[in-house]
Parts: C-alpha cells; structure tokens; sequence
C-alpha cells in the first residue's frame, strides 16, 4: 500500500514541481526522478533489513555529505545542528573567548589569543593545550569543540590546560567579541598611509573608510592596503570598499550562472572618499573571495597597483537554501568575474586529476583581457600582481612547516626560553636556526609531503602483506635520503623560514599589533611599495 501510495502521490508531486524548474532541468526529469526512487527504495530496504541497528538520520547524513564531497569544498548540508551553529558563527556579534582555536587529537590547541579578550584576560597563551571545558573532558567530546565556549555574556568557564608540560587552570568569562576588520593603520613614513584590512565583516568598509579619512587628515598622500591573508567575507563590504576610490556606477565584479536568475551586477552606489590617491594593493596566495574583488576590480579600473604574489583563486559564489525539517544546503550557484571579465575561480572541481584532486589551469592555457586603460591583464584563477615578489611565494617545504605547526611550535618553546623580550625584535642567528632544525628533529617532526606519505603508506602496505621484514632496510635508506633532503630544502629557505620565525615569535609578546608595526619597517613588500610609489615607477605601470 505504502509503495502505491509513493509512486501514485508522492512521485507526481516532486515531478510537478521539478518541471516548473527550466528547460535543461526538464531535459533531465526522467534521470533524476529514477535516480530520487532507485535511492529511497535503497533507503528503505537498507534499513528494514540490514543486520545490525541502524540510525537512519546518520546514515542520510553522511550519504548527503559524501555526494556533495564529489562538487566542490563550499557546496555543503547542514543538518539541524548545524544550522544553529551556522547561525551564531554568522551573526557577526556574539559571545565568546576571543582567540583563534585548532582541534588537534583531544586537545584543544590555543593558536592566538587576541589582546584584551576574555581568553587573554584569563591568562592564556598560544601554545596552550586545553583538555578540559567546564565538565568534560575534550576527549570524550567529539562535537564542534568550540559549542563548549558559546553561552551568554558574563558566562564562568572553568578550563584545564597544558602549558610546557604543565597541567595549569583558569576561569574565563564571556564576552562580547567582535574582531576588527581593520586591526592596524599608520602612517609609515611623512606621505605614506598604511591601513591592514584583515576581514571583511559588516563593518569593514566603515573601518576602512575611517583610516583612510584619518591617514588624510595625518598628511598621508598615498595609500598601502594590504589583504595578505584576508580570506574574504561579505561582498557588499567589498564593493563599497572599492567604492571608496572609485566614483559611482562603477562595475566592480559580476557573477554569472547557468541560471539567468542568478546572475548579478555589483556597481558603486556612493560618492568616493578619493578618486586620486596612490593606491597599492598587496595580496599573496592566502587572499581570497572578497580581496580579490577589491585587488582585482581596483586593478581593471587603473586604480590601483597590485603588489605581491598570485592570490589564492577563490571566485565561486554560495547561496544558502532552507530544506526541510531545520535543515540547509549551501550551494555553489555561480562565479565572480572582474570588471574585465576575468573569472576569480582557480580550481576547476569539475576535472580532476588521477589522484582526485581538482585541475588549476596552466599558464599556457591563460587568457587575456584588457583594463580601462588598455593594459593587459590574464585569468587563470586569483589575481596576477602588476608587481610580483618572489619572496612572498610560499615554497613547498615552508608550507609543511605552516601547515604541521613546526614553526609554530617552535616559537612556543622559545618563548618561554626568553620571557623578558618584551617590546624587543627578536634575531634568529644562524646558531638559533641550527636550533630550530634540532628541534624539528628531536620533535620527530613530519613534513607529510607528497614523497614522505607515499613512502609511509608504502611501508604500511609491506607490513600488510608481512613484506616489511625484506624491505625494511631499504625502506630506512629512503628515508633517511628523503631526510637530508628535506633538511638540504630548509637550508635553501631559510631566509625565507626564518622571516616566519620572527613574525610568529612577535605575536608571541606583542601581538597582532606588534606585527603590523613591525612590517611598517622591516617587511620587504611594504618596502618595495614605498619604493614604487616613491619614483615614476607607479605612473608608469598605470600608463598614466
């Protein structure tokens, strides 16, 4: 009866309303309607019938995640859980500790406190390992870790945590957080303004547009936004940021869609703040979404020269979409071009490589397009700079280092090594490299790259198949080669390494805004702006 009632009800009805879609998608009826009955059928029996207990709502779960696992990283479901932790993380005003966590194993590790946030006044630090919220102990907690910090303001959280080997404890009491969009702005010489826009939150023009009348009212007569490592955020934000130099009705990014519903124009809609200042945009591959707006529009309108290195190419458009029961997906609908009709999208999730991994277009295979002014300017995923810095590319060696914590780790340890630094520069000697090499080995760190996993899984295999006893021997002369040559690469980088080194160990007692006030005379990308907006150098890469 139930089967009857499905096929005689319930299909029509999910067809009726699919039709009403569009003509490809009624090209594609038929196919998606066998495929909706073949999987509730699946669903149905695998349930009734299979051996064990079965959790119904966990298994769909799953089965959703992984389809969409095939799309692309930003297309995601959210069940009823999710939806609420959605929510709050997306309101931009909430409650909380105020500092940066990661999940690692049963620990919670602190990666940066922010200065005079709740998690700072109660005393801890980066490197700091949590083990236990409140009642419970994170390794029993298999949840978003961070839900054990949510409640409302004034909230008393007891915390236990791993300082240097240390089990140490303290109280933190919630507060309202809210992260500045614009943590720093200066002015680093007698005619040059420096404003770091670190996010794009509600706020994030208005911050903005503040500095920048401020740098002016200071004397500033050219300006320095730097979005390295801004990974992007709302785009409204983005567009009235470029609004502030450039005048109203200018295009600034489009996205286009298989769907004409879908597709959009954004344009300024205010009056400038200055439409003539040097503008110079500094980005590298951690720049993403909503700065490539602003460094790729600023660029096509022969605004702005944008100095560094490629940005990270992150240029498909979300929308959420309610479901039913509480739930959500967040679906890919389209993809950002800049007023020249560059595609920001990098990756392309729809081919992908032998090992699965989604293609990037090769530099053969880029395309040109024109700026206002007639310069050329190429696709191919991020934003290409008018000036590109070698030093500001990541090698892969460096990225292990970031991505496993070496560098980070290591800062820990020295910095309970030197408490009295204070204000001071820290000075990685050579003899303080060659310690932080002995450190990486005492630690037993992994670089994890591509030879070394496939030459872990390959002993892993061996022991498997009781194989590991014959090639043990050769196994360990691989990798004590694969060694000397990682440790060969870290002598290659080390400049580069050590810059890591000193900007992490900064953080470490001054904070963010010890940093940025540290990059107003020491970093090389700011210098080399300077320089460019020092000569004719500027007037001539804008061919003005």
């Amino acid at each position: 009866m139930y089967s009857f009632f499905k096929k005689k009800f319930i299909i029509p009805v999910v067809a009726s309303a699919f039709l009403f879609i569009g003509t490809s998608f009624k090209d594609d009826f038929f196919e998606i309607a066998k495929q909706i009955e073949i999987f509730t059928t699946l669903f149905k029996e695998l349930n009734r019938n299979y051996v064990d207990e079965t959790n119904p709502g966990e298994l769909m779960d799953k089965a959703i995640k992984g389809m969409l696992a095939n799309l692309d990283p930003y297309t995601v479901y959210f069940n009823e859980q999710d939806v609420v932790r959605f929510k709050i993380n997306n309101t931009g005003e909430y409650t909380g500790i105020g500092a940066l966590l990661t999940r690692k194993e049963d620990k919670l590790i602190v990666k940066e406190p922010y200065k005079d946030f709740p998690a700072d006044k109660a005393g801890l630090k980066a490197g700091d390992e949590i083990i236990q919220v409140g009642d419970v102990l994170l390794s029993d907690f298999k949840d978003e870790a961070s839900q054990l910090f949510k409640g409302t303001k004034n909230t008393k959280i007891d915390v236990k945590y791993i300082r240097q080997g240390k089990m140490n404890t303290t109280q933190i009491i919630l507060d309202e957080v809210e992260i500045k969009s614009v943590p720093f702005f200066a002015k680093i010489d007698d005619k040059t303004g420096y404003i770091v826009l670190s996010h794009f939150n509600k706020k994030a023009s208005l911050e903005t547009k503040e500095a920048l009348e401020q740098l002016k009212k200071e004397g500033a007569e050219r300006i320095i936004l730097d979005v390295r490592d801004n990974p992007g955020g709302l785009l409204n934000e983005a567009v009235n940021i470029c609004n502030l130099f450039v005048p109203k009705n200018k295009i600034i990014v489009t996205t286009k869609s298989k769907i004409e519903k879908h597709n959009s124009t954004y344009k300024t809609t205010k009056d400038p703040v200055d439409t003539e200042i040097p503008l110079i945009i500094l980005v590298n591959g951690r720049s993403a979404s909503a700065s490539e707006i602003v460094a790729g529009a600023l660029q096509d309108l022969d605004r702005a020269v944008v100095v560094g290195s490629r940005s990270f190419g992150k240029g498909l458009v979300q929308r959420p979409v309610d479901l039913t029961f509480g739930t959500q997906l967040k679906v890919t609908i389209s993809r950002y071009y800049t007023p020249s009709g560059r595609c920001i999208q990098a990756l392309d999730y729809s081919r992908k490589d032998k090992n699965g991994m989604a293609i990037k277009t090769e530099e053969k295979n880029f395309n040109a397009f024109k700026t206002r002014k007639g310069r050329t300017v190429y696709d191919g995923g991020g934003i290409q700079p008018d000036v590109e810095l070698e030093e500001t590319k990541s090698s892969p060696i460096t990225n292990a280092l970031l991505r496993n914590d070496g560098i980070f780790n290591y800062a820990t340890a020295y910095y309970y090594k030197n408490p009295n630094l204070g204000n001071q520069i820290p000075v990685i000697s050579d003899a303080d490299y060659l310690d932080f090499k002995q450190f990486l080995k005492v630690q037993k760190f992994s670089f994890d790259t591509e030879t070394e996993l496939a030459l872990k899984n390959t002993l892993a295999v061996a022991k498997k198949e009781k194989l590991d006893e014959s090639i043990l021997a050769e196994y360990q002369q691989l990798l004590a080669a694969l060694q000397k040559s990682e440790n060969a690469l870290l002598d290659k980088n080390h400049k580069e390494i050590k810059n890591l080194m000193v900007d992490e160990i900064i953080k470490r007692y001054q904070y963010q805004e010890g940093l940025y006030q540290y990059y107003t005379k020491n970093n090389s990308e700011i210098k080399r702006s300077v320089s460019i907006l020092n000569n004719v150098e500027y007037k001539t890469i804008l061919k003005m």
